[in-house]
């Protein structure tokens, strides 16, 4: 950089040394400056003579001069406007030079400079005869034929994405039109000619992708009865084609889809299809995993393609099933198994539909097969060495994958209970236990039960299934049950015995004769010596407790014994775990019991707390606090019993005495986050569990939050007042006028606060905060609009929220986002629906005529930052919501808001757009608007703003990903 400001030349040598020393050992801090560097350049105008000069170039390697290919893609995609148009015919002439000087490779700098070949065709619109000129070119020499080989390849593909490109919607279909649809024949010609010139060329591999690149653009009969249905088919024999081959069949197969129209498509591929089904044998007994891989995938893709006609046609098509369960059965190292898990799937959601019946019956034989191969696969290796404490030998990945690989299974296992019912399928599990027991039971010790992995495996398919019982199930589930709670003693099995029996607690709740030997299995559990068992125990445990409570509600006073002794030694998600069920059974108790039982069950985890709070000074104590106070938070959460009208009610007197001891938690912990998180969960959920009669304690709970508020600066704060202020607005009958305004200037004093701390920190160092805050102010302009509309505080508000929009993280500025959309709702005739009637109102004039008012004060900053967020730095989840602000906008002044994005796009940078596309944008704006057609205003806004951040902004391939710099206008 010149002193004076001015951007000197990229030149060619400055271009190498900085590519030399991103790929080379430098520190961090040189390689950044090279990267952005190199970024700069791609996008300058030095980029076209300079990336052209490296690639013909002897003395570049191979990795620059990808490099300068990709840049020159980059280059004619988004800056194409760069280049005078009489130049275009040059730049066409380079590119086919030098793809038949890389006519031999590197494949990635040839694939590459297809694309930029293929991109300038889509923007040469005076350039007619593209796919002749390309072939004679490059056609006639047997050398150059992979370079037109690969330019027939990504043809079709960059016109489908060729919305990247500066040209309007119609020219884009004009020129769709030009290069493929009256191309179309003659690149099957081509192809054709190709794939009969030699036996090598039938089998490359570039032949096989071309045909998939064009597979939706020439019908799919005039493929299927050319000389190159036969290629492609014939293709899987050899090693170099067969994955090209096997993408080409499953892309056939994917466009007959809609079966009634290809109907006689389908006819010639499914004989083709079958066919194939020796190799499935053949690949597993030679173990080629790719080879079996391969064959299954085009087993699933016609599966799934054709699962319309299997159900409509049992029998013609049992073949084809069948061979798809022979992928199951046949895959040893469950590679290639779960290809077929959305077929069965599928083809489950059309059998038990009644139209469907009688195929439901023909396959039934077909889905018990289905169950005993899933439950075999179950099963967990038996390792080489025989060291039973790691079951995968140290491979981490392969263990993650076989358990996500389990539950999927588990799936297909619900799927069959659908198909064939839930009695036959437990049948299964049912048989293989027993069969283990009378085979290896009288073997059985504690920790050592042999062939342990075949009844691991019986007690996941049980567990599988336990959704899809019903509570009236009487055949197998009373057999079972016995048999589960006697399961030997072996971590893994039971660990599963009792994450099994978790799965059934519904149906114990309608068969109490089952339960208490259940629960003993359980509760026994949690003096196991494994951790996951006792985690599985816990979670067992909760979910007896929930679905049984009235049974329970009688144990009340053993089962606080049981949760005192065991709660302080088990994990914090077990703590949770047995809290939820406990806190269940007490809900379930007479109303005249529930606060002394509250306090037999919460008041030794007030003691507890009151006790250590002196002495956590740390941060793992000040977490273990926290998480104490979260199970008092559960009770609250979970009891709610149902209080007449002017009677006392129990709970809200337990948080009576609960509240002073939080109060003087939060006093006393104001640094600790956790601890005031936690608090601030609990008192929310005080008001969201006792709603109204919360009122006594209203007063003491607002004074704390905003005490909190000042002293420690955290949200939570904040979206503890959004649930009062949504449980005590205006629209709640049991509210009068003077609580309401009560409830507004407890919102007020939090708002002041909040600007308060905007005013001294940047909106980069309170992004939680500012969510939490336009959280909270988006509920107040649902539930209080007169107030917190007309109220001073909001022009300053606005103003936040538009220094909010300046960060780059999601959550702050989507909550900014849906604020500005709520309060600009009320610009209008009608307000925004409210979650406490969910109607709409008449909005009053003076409330309409405000936000108006605000739009004047406010309009010109928030479209810039809008805009500039839109161009430079939102995340991709924030557009649909700023576009939507941009349209309210819009529809209450269109002219002035026209204007507004007029000053916007005049502080562009100057070189970032050409003055044509900024008045071919504001034009379309000036259109819409005296058309009437305010709506489109949002897509012209959405489509420029994403071209030129594409442009622009947006890191250009060649460098890898980087990391989005903050970007601002210039001036």
């Amino acid at each position: 950089m010149a002193a004076n400001g001015v951007q000197q030349p990229f030149s060619p040598q400055g271009v190498l040394a900085a590519h030399g020393t991103m790929a080379s050992g430098a520190d961090r801090a040189q390689k950044e400056q090279a990267h952005q560097y190199l970024e700069r350049f791609q996008k300058s105008e030095d980029a076209w003579t300079t990336t052209l000069g490296m690639l013909e170039a002897n003395t570049v390697d191979a990795a620059a001069k990808l490099f300068a290919a990709t840049t020159l893609k980059g280059k004619i995609v988004y800056d194409l406007h760069q280049l005078p148009r009489e130049q275009l015919p040059n730049l066409r002439d380079s590119i086919m030079r030098n793809l038949a000087t890389f006519h031999a490779g590197p494949k990635p700098t040839r694939l590459q400079l297809c694309v930029c070949l293929a991109n300038l065709a889509i923007q040469m619109t005076e350039w007619k005869d593209v796919l002749a000129l390309v072939v004679a070119t490059l056609g006639s020499n047997p050398s150059t034929l992979p370079c037109v080989l690969d330019f027939l390849r990504v043809l079709p593909e960059e016109v489908t994405h060729g919305r990247k490109i500066a040209l309007t919607e119609h020219e884009l279909q004009m020129r769709t039109a030009e290069l493929i649809d009256e191309n179309a024949q003659q690149a099957l010609a081509l192809l054709v000619q190709y794939a009969q010139s030699s036996p090598a060329a039938a089998q490359n591999p570039q032949l096989l992708h071309c045909v998939s690149s064009w597979m939706r653009e020439i019908s799919l009969d005039s493929i299927l009865t050319s000389p190159l249905f036969n290629v492609i088919f014939n293709a899987l024999a050899t090693s170099e084609s067969f994955d090209a081959a096997v993408d080409c069949i499953c892309n056939l197969i994917s466009e007959t889809r809609d079966v009634d129209e290809t109907m006689q498509s389908i006819m010639l591929l499914y004989p083709k299809v079958l066919a194939l089904r020796p190799l499935l044998a053949e690949a597993a007994q030679e173990e080629d995993a790719d080879k079996y891989r391969g064959v299954a995938r085009i087993f699933a893709e016609a599966g799934e393609a054709w699962v319309l006609l299997i159900a409509r046609l049992p029998a013609e098509f049992r073949s084809l099933v069948e061979a798809v369960l022979e992928t199951a059965a046949l895959d040893k190292e469950r590679d290639a198994i779960s290809h077929t898990f959305k077929f069965w799937y599928d083809l489950k959601q059309y059998l038990t539909l009644e139209k469907y019946a009688q195929a439901r019956v023909q396959s039934i034989d077909v889905y018990s097969k289905l169950v005993d191969i899933m439950i075999g696969h179950l099963q967990y290796p038996k390792p080489e060495s025989g060291d039973e404490k790691d079951l995968f030998e140290g491979d981490r990945e392969q263990e993650e994958k076989f358990r996500e690989f389990r539950h999927q299974m588990g799936d297909v296992l619900k799927d069959s209970c659908e198909v064939m019912g839930v009695t036959d399928c437990l049948q299964k599990p049912y048989t293989l236990i027993q069969s283990w027991v009378q085979t290896y039971g009288s073997q059985a010790a504690p920790n050592h039960v042999p062939e342990w992995q075949k009844l691991e495996a019986s007690l996941f398919a049980i567990r599988a299934m336990g959704r899809m019982v019903p509570p009236d199930e009487n055949v197998m589930l009373p057999q079972l049950i016995p048999l589960i709670v006697a399961i030997p003693d072996h971590h893994k099995v039971r660990f599963q015995a009792v994450m099994a029996l978790g799965r059934y607690t519904e149906w114990t709740a309608h068969h109490p004769e089952t339960l208490q030997p259940q629960l003993d299995f359980i509760m026994a559990a949690f003096e196991h010596g494994s951790k996951d068992v006792t985690r599985a125990a816990a979670l067992g445990f909760k979910f007896f407790c929930n679905d049984c409570a009235s049974l329970l509600v009688s144990f009340i006073q053993p089962l606080q014994q049981f949760y005192a002794k065991y709660l302080n030694n088990l994990p914090v998600q077990s703590q949770e775990d047995i809290t939820d069920g406990v806190a269940s059974v007490v809900a379930k108790a007479p109303l005249d019991q529930i606060y002394p039982t509250m306090k037999l069950y919460c008041d030794p985890i007030l003691q507890y707390l009151m006790s250590v709070a002196n002495q956590a000074k740390g941060e793992p104590e000040q977490k273990i606090l926290a998480d104490k106070i979260n199970l008092i938070t559960i009770f609250i959460e979970m009891v709610k019993p149902q209080v007449p009208p002017g009677q006392e009610h129990p709970a809200v007197k337990y948080c009576f005495e609960v509240f002073p001891v939080l109060g003087n938690i939060i006093t006393h912990f104001s640094k600790s986050v956790p601890i005031l998180e936690r608090v601030c969960r609990c008192w929310r959920f005080m008001v969201l569990s006792y709603r109204t009669a919360m009122r006594p304690l209203l007063p003491e709970l607002a004074n704390k939050l905003i005490q909190g508020f000042e002293a420690s600066r955290q949200g939570c704060f904040l979206w503890a007042t959004a649930s009062i202020v949504r449980e005590f607005s205006a629209g709640v009958e049991e509210i009068d006028a003077s609580l309401a305004n009560d409830v507004f200037q407890f919102y007020e004093q939090q708002a002041k606060t909040f600007l308060r701390i905007l005013n001294e920190l940047p909106p980069e160092d309170l992004p939680d905060l500012i969510e939490d805050f336009f959280r909270l102010s988006a509920d107040m302009a649902l539930y209080f609009p007169s107030e917190s509309i007309m109220s001073p505080l909001m022009e300053t508000i606005i103003a936040a929220a538009c220094s909010s929009l300046t960060l780059l993280k999601e959550e702050p500025i989507l909550a900014s986002l849906h604020f500005l959309r709520d309060l600009l709702g009320y610009g209008r005739n009608f307000s925004p629906s409210s979650s406490f009637d969910n109607t709409r109102h008449e909005v009053p004039q003076q409330i309409q005529d405000r936000v108006k008012q605000l739009i004047v004060t406010s309009g010109v900053e928030l479209v810039q930052r809008i805009m500039t967020g839109m161009m430079y730095s939102f995340p991709e989840g924030c557009f649909p919501d700023a576009s939507g602000v941009l349209l309210d906008l819009f529809e209450f002044m269109p002219e002035q808001v026209a204007g507004w994005v007029q000053q916007t796009v005049g502080m562009l940078p100057q070189g970032s757009i050409t003055p044509q596309e900024s008045e071919r944008f504001l034009n379309n704006i000036r259109q819409r608007i005296q058309s009437g057609d305010i709506r489109m205003i949002r897509t012209i806004l959405q489509d420029f703003t994403a071209s030129y951040r594409r442009r622009n902004v947006a890191p250009r391939e060649g460098l890898g990903r980087l990391e989005a710099s903050r970007f601002r206008f210039a001036g």
